[in-house]
């Protein structure tokens, strides 16, 4: 979890501020890079973030018998 926050802090924080000047040197899809982070990028990984989550918790569950699943493996 904690990893999954870290990345979530970072990745607008560093590409949309911090590293702004030297990722605008770069274009992507025809926008400066550090732009494209800040407005599309952090969605992207915010996103990802979300499924990674997901998928962790949901091996979690199945870790400690909670999962939400009948005895042939789908979903209740």
């Amino acid at each position: 979890m904690l990893a999954l926050l870290s990345v979530w802090f970072i990745v607008p924080f560093c590409g949309g501020i911090l590293f702004i000047d030297q990722l605008n040197q770069v274009n992507f899809a025809g926008y400066p890079l550090g732009f494209w982070i800040a407005q599309q990028g952090s969605i992207y990984t915010f996103l990802l973030l979300i499924l990674i989550y997901a998928v962790r918790m949901d091996r979690l569950d199945d870790k400690f018998g909670v999962s939400e699943r009948d005895g042939e493996g789908r979903r209740q």
